[in-house]
Order: structure tokens, then sequence, then C-alpha cells
């Protein structure tokens, strides 16, 4: 008898960070001192208060049993103040917030729940490695945009035939990996798109507190007309150094957000609520904290760019951090 193989025609092949974890651990085990610039981790500590609400969590027994919805709701009320008290936007937390493990977990899903297989998805070529084997477990068709010189998509160059294919459009501005930021117009013009084709922009928003400078990062889904077609996803890995501890949320089209829940209830239980509970610490903390944090990674831009320079090599200083 032949060897059954167990095997999706939607599983992708092994992602690079599965590949690049196996080179490190190979040149580890051979004694090679490994300068580790493979994924986007942050080294700076969490907060202490983010911290302290963890320890005090595993000391409370109402934090050991499962994790519904109700459970959630700390995470989503705090989630959705911090987006109005930035954004001037006021969700309803029951039905336009979701808790995620992750917002890698929460894009992953985000694709399955709300296209069908074969249906494509608007994206560009140059993306964070993850969203390609997302695309390709939902079973989505990719339908790549024309990229200007700034790395933002040229939309008015989309051809008619992906607008009518499409479900989805993906963005991620301030972007992994090239650092692009996108202005308001941008948003607001990706905006204008997607309701006239009836396509839900997913924007995927981990590095909104990277920024340089003084301008905040935009959000579509606060422009006009992006409550009717916008699905935006947050981490807490960069702005607040919580990577392994796998946190996030989804704010957005109560639609959207209704297909993604419905998903994610016969798979998981949410996250832990002491780790719930860290996020929240970390929502309340004033705005000061993070832009701290953002200059230090405009400096080691600034000193990498600058010892790149000083070897002849031509670098554009970036205009975010994505790590």
């Amino acid at each position: 008898m032949s060897e059954r193989k167990f095997r999706s025609r939607r599983v992708p092949s092994p992602g690079v960070f599965l590949l690049m974890d196996e080179a490190k651990t190979r040149a580890r085990a051979a004694g090679v001192t490994v300068i580790d610039l493979s994924i986007g981790a942050s080294d700076l500590p969490p907060p202490p208060e983010a911290l302290e609400a963890l320890k005090v969590s595993v000391d409370d027994p109402t934090t050991h049993s499962y994790c519904l919805k109700s459970g959630t709701m700390p995470l989503l009320e705090a989630a959705t103040e911090w987006y109005c008290a930035r954004y001037n936007m006021q969700l309803d937390p029951a039905t336009e917030a979701l808790s995620l493990i992750g917002a890698q977990e929460g894009l992953a899903h985000a694709l399955m729940a709300v296209a069908d297989p074969g249906d494509g998805i608007l994206m560009t070529d140059i993306a964070y490695p993850s969203y390609f084997g997302a695309v390709q477990v939902a079973g989505l068709v990719p339908l790549y945009m024309p990229l200007g010189h700034d790395f933002l998509p040229l939309l008015e160059q989309v051809p008619a035939a992906d607008l009518a294919r499409a479900r989805v459009m993906l963005l991620n501005y301030p972007n992994n990996p090239t650092s692009a930021v996108a202005p308001r117009a941008f948003f607001q013009d990706a905006v204008d798109l997607c309701r006239q084709h009836k396509i839900l922009l997913i924007h995927d928003n981990p590095y909104i507190d990277l920024v340089f400078g003084t301008e905040p990062s935009p959000s579509p889904l606060c422009l006009p007309g992006g409550r009717d077609c916008v699905l935006e996803l947050f981490s807490f890995a960069k702005s607040y150094h919580l990577g392994g501890f796998r946190l996030g949320f989804a704010l957005g089209n109560h639609e959207a957000v209704a297909s993604l829940e419905a998903l994610k209830a016969p798979i998981d239980f949410n996250q832990y609520k002491g780790i719930m509970r860290m996020g929240v610490a970390c929502l309340k903390l004033p705005q000061e904290v993070v832009r701290r944090d953002a200059l230090v990674w405009q400096r080691r831009a600034e000193a990498m760019g600058g010892a790149l320079q000083r070897e002849g090599v031509e670098v554009r200083l970036p205009t975010a951090g994505a790590t």
C-alpha cells in the first residue's frame, strides 16, 4: 500500500521566518555568532505597567478559565476609547471591535472570513512575507497593484477587471518592509475606491506609532466612508514590545467584524485574560511613552543610514520604523 499523504492544496510552502529560524538554529549549533536581522522583533522592554498587570493576573483565579466574548470586553472598551481619543471616532466595542491573538492571526482568519476561494485580493507585490502565505491559505487570487516611487499603490491605474474581481484590498502603512507612510489623501482615495466597488479595505496597522516626526499616522477607518468598508488591525507587538504575548485587536465595519468573529468562534477561546489586561494597561499609557520609543528606532535608522552613506552606499532614510 502506498503511503498516504495528508496535504491540503491550500497549505503554503514553509514561510521565510521558519526557514530563517532553521538556518539560525543550525548556525548557533555550529558555534556561529548570529546577528539576527531576520524578523521585526523589538528589543525594548514592555511597559512596567503591562508586566505588573500580568503578574497580578496570574494569582487571580478568575483569569484561569476559558475567555469568551464577555471576557474580552474590557480590552475592546479600552481599544475603542483609545481610538476615539486618537481619531475622534467612537466605535461600538460590542459590534465594531474584536480581540485577536496577534494581528497576524487576525489577518489570516479575516481573509478566510470575508472572501471565498477564487476571489481576488488587491495587494502589493512588495509586502510583509506572511501576507502571501495567508492569501494562499485563504485560496484567494493576488491582484498586484502598480506601485509608485513612494511605494504607494497607483490606485488610478488598477485595471477595471481587477476591481470587478476583488473582494478585498490589503494595505499596510506605515509599511513593512519599505517604511513608506501613506498620507490621509491616499487613504481617502482608497476608501472611496473600495466603497464604489464594494471591496473591503483591510488595513494592517501594527506600526501606527513608529512614524518619525510629529505628524500622526492616518487611519482610513475614521475617514468619510471608512466605517462602511474598512477593517483595521492593530498589534501590541510594536508599540508596546509585547510580540511574544500575541495580542491584537480589530476595529471597523460591523459586518466584517461579525464574519471574523463567526470564523474564530470554533477555532479559539481568545487570548488569556491576563495578557488582555496587559493590553488594557498599554492603551491607557500616555502617547509620550510610545513616541519616546519611536525616537529610539529613528536614532538607530539615522546611525545605520549614516554609516552606509560614509561607505559610499546611497541611502534614503526611512520616515517610519518597521521593527
